[in-house]
């Protein structure tokens, strides 16, 4: 299993929203020895309680979606699509980083963008979710970086596991909650998986190496 972070600032101050800082992204790292709680909304009721690290043992980074004040709200692969949960930043312990990295899919060009500060750097050519197994759009992040070998072959060298859940999973697959993630595979330009984006090996050991935990990925129709 291969964890990677790297956290390039604390205690970070949230600047405004000008074309430069469009370009940054911010996650938070869990404290040490204790769980991070997370709320519905600021100061609301609590939806989860998160531990430093994940069920697949890589360390917890949440990407931030919004704040308000001193509240973030961050992605999280226990909550489901779409839904976010508030952690307040003055819980002593916790520090915030920025990334410069973001991914950028698009289903109906079977293209996977990676772009470092804003800008385009590497473009490609992706197989995607099969009409009865769509995959997910909305706004998700890295949550996992795993080994492949350790899953199979199919997976190719590396996974990026996604915040992103698969809600309409193989029916041979039965129940389960069912994470999608970039990783190996084939069926290149084709709508042929159960959901994940499946890359080229040397494509996927590049993006591997490129982005952190907590990159945020933006996946549209």
């Amino acid at each position: 299993m291969l964890r990677g972070l790297a956290v390039l600032a604390c205690a970070v101050a949230l600047v405004p929203a000008t074309a430069a800082a469009a370009q940054q992204y911010y996650f938070v790292v869990l404290p040490a020895g204790r769980p991070l709680v997370l709320h519905v909304r600021p100061a609301g009721p609590v939806v989860a309680r998160l531990r430093q690290t994940t069920d697949f043992g890589t360390t917890r980074v949440l990407a931030v979606v919004a704040h308000r004040g001193s509240w973030f709200a961050v992605a999280s692969e226990e909550l489901g699509n779409g839904r976010v949960g508030w952690v307040d930043l003055r819980k002593p312990g916790a520090q915030v980083g920025v990334i410069h990295r973001a991914i950028r899919v698009s289903l109906s060009r079977r293209r996977l963008d990676l772009l470092v500060f804003g800008k385009l750097t590497r473009s490609y050519r992706i197989a995607i979710g099969a009409a009865a197994s769509p995959t997910p759009v909305g706004r998700f992040a890295v949550a996992e970086k795993l080994d492949g070998a350790a899953f199979g072959a199919a997976y190719g060298c590396c996974i990026l596991g996604l915040t992103a859940h698969q809600p309409h999973p193989p029916a041979t697959w039965g129940p389960g909650n069912y994470l999608v993630a970039i990783h190996g595979g084939s069926g290149f330009g084709a709508a042929a998986t159960a959901g994940c984006l499946h890359l080229r090996e040397q494509a996927l050991r590049y993006l591997f190496r490129q982005v952190p935990l907590g990159t945020p990925v933006f996946i549209s129709a």
